[in-house]
């Protein structure tokens, strides 16, 4: 895998601040809090900005999205190969917020896997999670919807279907990677999600709009395993 693991992802969505040089800069306090603390972390740009900020930084990238398509016909779509040659380790494939059908899944997989990067593929429950790591996905990302950009993190709420879903992807295929996300935002919630079971976690609107970031980055990586 490329994706390094146990890690804590900082996903930039579509957030203010986070574009360009702005990303750039806060890839660079993630990349330095790395050094500091020796905890892994993995950040997510813009789309446009993955070969940006990989080749200014030395933090794991991670691209928001990837398509099925083969070099060819394919307007407005992003190659595996080209997310590759940008200097991406993976690609996030069915985020709750950019949705594909299940034999779409399938495809980014398989198209990400012969382009040599990883595929983080994301599911809201557990029956779905047994299903997609069937396609033999690098890693899953469990979360629900409802729990995204909020401060209800599932490691709080709902560590039985934490519990679940890391019981399901190891008896499914152990080679798969769980990751859990939704609502993480605190030190605590990271602790938790290594506590049931996880093999990285991450949020988004927490780090990327948070006033101090450098410092509840510093709180978060004591909290990823060494």
């Amino acid at each position: 895998m490329n994706v390094p693991y146990p890690h804590f992802g900082v996903n930039f969505k579509v957030y203010p601040g986070t574009l360009g040089a702005q990303g750039v800069d806060i890839a660079r306090t993630v990349e330095q809090v790395q050094e500091r603390t020796g905890a892994s972390f993995v950040v997510t740009p813009q789309l446009p900005d993955v070969r940006l900020v990989a080749r200014e930084t030395d933090v794991a990238v991670t691209a928001p999205r990837v398509d099925a398509v083969e070099p060819g016909r394919g307007m407005g779509r992003t190659l595996p190969e080209t997310l590759a040659d940008a200097g991406a380790a993976g690609a996030v494939v069915n985020h709750a917020e950019a949705r594909d059908t299940i034999t779409g899944v399938e495809r980014k997989i398989e198209r990400c896997r012969a382009a040599g990067i990883d595929s983080l593929v994301c599911v809201d429950t557990v029956a779905a999670a047994r299903a997609v790591a069937a396609f033999d996905p690098d890693a899953l990302i469990f979360e629900k919807p409802d729990d995204i950009s909020t401060d209800r993190a599932i490691t709080q709420t709902h560590p039985d279907r934490v519990r679940a879903f890391v019981a399901a992807v190891e008896e499914t295929n152990p080679r798969t990677k769980a990751i859990v996300g939704g609502g993480i935002s605190t030190p605590e919630d990271v602790r938790l999600a290594f506590e049931q079971g996880a093999d990285a976690t991450g949020a988004a609107s927490a780090v990327s709009l948070a006033d101090d970031r450098e410092s509840l980055l510093e709180a978060i990586a004591a909290a990823v395993p060494g």
